[in-house]
């Protein structure tokens, strides 16, 4: 196969997609869990109450795999090697930690997205700069 530095960029731009992706599958797929839309709607869901504070949070959570759709098109080649390895690897923790007590599905979803990011980051790793 062939490994330009356009083809790994193109490669992992589209796994960060891919990881994307499956934060929003698993999370529209946890609307259908029972009890859950009433949970959203009073604020509280799962004993944790949702704060202002706790929505940012989430919001730079998310925004880091969003970010680096981009980040891997255009940033230099070494800054993207590294900053892939970087953001994969706080992906994982975030992924980590808010699967403390995880049900089937959302380890179905969680392997699915620490096994992309293995990927990225062996991508990466293996990018001749």
């Amino acid at each position: 196969m062939h490994n330009s530095s356009s083809t790994i960029r193109t490669r992992l731009s589209l796994m960060w997609v891919f990881v994307v992706l499956n934060f929003l599958a698993r999370d529209f797929h946890e609307l259908a869990r029972p009890g859950m839309l009433n949970q959203m709607m009073e604020g509280t869901v799962n004993g944790v109450e949702i704060t202002e504070q706790l929505m940012l949070l989430g919001g730079v959570m998310i925004e880091v795999p969003i970010l680096m759709t981009v980040l891997t098109l255009f940033a230099d080649k070494k800054i993207g090697q590294w900053v892939n390895i970087i953001a994969a690897v706080f992906t994982m923790a975030v992924i980590g930690m808010n699967n403390l007590e995880p049900d089937l599905d959302n380890i179905f979803f969680m392997t699915i997205k620490i096994s992309a990011l293995i990927y990225i980051i062996r991508t990466a790793w293996n990018w001749k700069t």
